[in-house]
């Protein structure tokens, strides 16, 4: 027989899953604390995700005015909050104003503050912290508030920072303006040297005129072609591609202009080129660069005249098509070195767009990252996977000599051996599996330990070493500051004086 305790568990997790319906931050945040307090019967609950510095990024309260609520970011328990943050661990007491470890904050005193849960949601590092305190109920917390606590906290982290991420993203996109007259969905980023790009394309897409897109060999280059194309007056017409480096000097010819019967030995019919194939639409000539002199020569004429002649036929016929081009090569190098026609280089030049390199774009790399291993839990038919904080973090923090197309097949690699592990989210030596499984967490909890180790140092060193104003400073009870001066084995410099 099922007691109202075992009722009230089963409601809570059925509770729980259900919040990864919302799509939105602001609702979700709203039901989470609306969930936890009812479960837990706290008085008061107050959830923050972190920001840049010291303000919290968002920030809910339930059961709260205004006032109180900017009381509460501004002064109520920041000691108790900053532990949890920092510890990583939840924070419990049945009496805060009892407790030796926050009768000294000036916060604790002036609030009385009673029974208080304190957990942080997500770890190494938290992405923010859930705050309780009081109860409707007789008595302290119990262990099975604790337990719902983690519990919720741990469910709630993946959720609120993928909202968080998308909003954010929308919030600083500096591509919002371009993407509204040029449609490129396929296109991911925000940042603003994407932004650029894509509102020179917005300019040359809808003008009838060739196009030359640099940049190196894995930036999208064809990607950005078609779209150009999607958006021009020919995007009913076809879009034929063709890399030029794909076919020996002797076949390039033929693949581009086609042949007539009889024109060479493997001609035994007429054969159409990529010129008649992409008739009334655009023709886009990928790794331009490697054309052979005599398909040089042939192209130059196509662009100026909008005609060119198949192989073995003395007729020219007329092109009615959009050219675009694309190289990774200098090609006012290779004019230079005479393996590039100058007039063809000039004729190419019209309109040059340049793709720049993911080391130009690392506020799209996380974007780039979420979309990649979506396309590839889809490609492979998998089960949806997402990317970790940390996996996140350490792609915008690694080098990608080959731009996208690297980052892509890295992703996709990550995906498949996540999946082998049977992992509920990519981590960072998913993507990197030349780095040990315990590398990533182990140096950010470093990282986290370094910085609060020189933030106490400091501010000590700032006081004359003198503790009470110190954990005043940093709202910490005076206990809690001497633990930290023991953990961190921090000790007094005797040329900087002494008290």
């Amino acid at each position: 027989m099922r007691t109202g305790t075992d009722e009230t568990t089963s409601d809570f997790y059925r509770r729980l899953l259900d919040l990864g319906a919302n799509q939105e931050l602001e609702p979700l945040l709203d039901d989470a604390l609306a969930l936890i307090a009812g479960v837990t019967g706290a008085t008061l609950a107050y959830l923050e995700l972190s920001g840049e510095g010291s303000e919290p990024r968002y920030w809910r309260g339930r059961g709260l005015s205004d006032a109180d609520l900017q009381t509460i970011r501004q002064s109520i328990s920041r000691g108790i909050i900053g532990r949890a943050i920092s510890e990583g661990r939840t924070v419990e007491t049945p009496s805060a104003s009892l407790d030796e470890r926050f009768l000294d904050l000036g916060s604790v005193r002036q609030h009385a503050i009673q029974a208080v849960l304190c957990a942080p949601i997500g770890v190494a590092p938290p992405i923010g912290v859930i705050y309780l305190q009081g109860r409707t109920r007789v008595g302290p917390f119990a262990p099975i508030d604790r337990e719902h606590l983690e519990l919720f906290a741990r469910q709630l982290a993946p959720l609120a920072d993928r909202l968080a991420r998308r909003t954010d993203v929308s919030s600083a996109d500096h591509t919002r303006e371009a993407r509204a007259r040029f449609q490129c969905t396929e296109i991911v980023g925000r940042s603003a040297a994407l932004a650029q790009l894509l509102y020179s394309a917005s300019h040359v897409a809808p003008l009838d005129v060739d196009v030359l897109i640099t940049g190196p060999s894995g930036t999208g280059k064809s990607m950005l072609a078609r779209a150009i194309a999607n958006n021009s007056r020919r995007a009913t017409g076809p879009f034929v591609e063709l890399n030029c480096a794909a076919f020996p000097d002797t076949l390039i010819e033929n693949e581009l202009f086609g042949a007539e019967k009889g024109a060479h030995s493997t001609a035994t019919r007429k054969q159409p080129g990529k010129v008649a194939a992409a008739e009334g639409g655009t023709l886009f000539l990928d790794e331009v660069g490697e054309l052979s002199a005599g398909a040089q020569a042939k192209l130059l004429q196509l662009l100026e005249t909008r005609a060119y002649h198949p192989l073995g036929s003395a007729t020219p016929v007329r092109a009615d098509i959009r050219v675009m081009s694309a190289t990774n090569a200098d090609l006012e190098q290779r004019v230079a070195a005479k393996q590039f026609r100058a007039d063809l280089y000039y004729r190419l030049y019209v309109m040059p767009l340049e793709v720049p390199g993911l080391d130009a774009r690392r506020d799209d790399i996380e974007a780039l990252a979420d979309h990649f291993c979506a396309e590839a839990c889809r490609r492979h038919k998998l089960p949806t996977i997402e990317m970790s904080r940390r996996a996140l973090a350490a792609c915008r923090e690694a080098s990608w000599p080959g731009h996208t197309r690297q980052l892509a097949h890295a992703i996709e690699a990550a995906v498949i051996r996540a999946h082998g592990e049977r992992g509920r989210t990519v981590l960072p030596h998913h993507v990197f599996p030349k780095t040990a499984p315990d590398d990533g967490p182990t140096s950010l909890m470093h990282a986290t330990r370094q910085f609060q180790r020189r933030l106490v140092l400091e501010a000590l060193e700032a006081n004359d070493w003198n503790v009470a104003e110190t954990a005043r400073e940093l709202d910490l009870a005076r206990s809690h500051l001497y633990n930290l001066i023991h953990d961190f084995d921090l000790k007094r410099d005797p040329k900087k004086g002494s008290s």
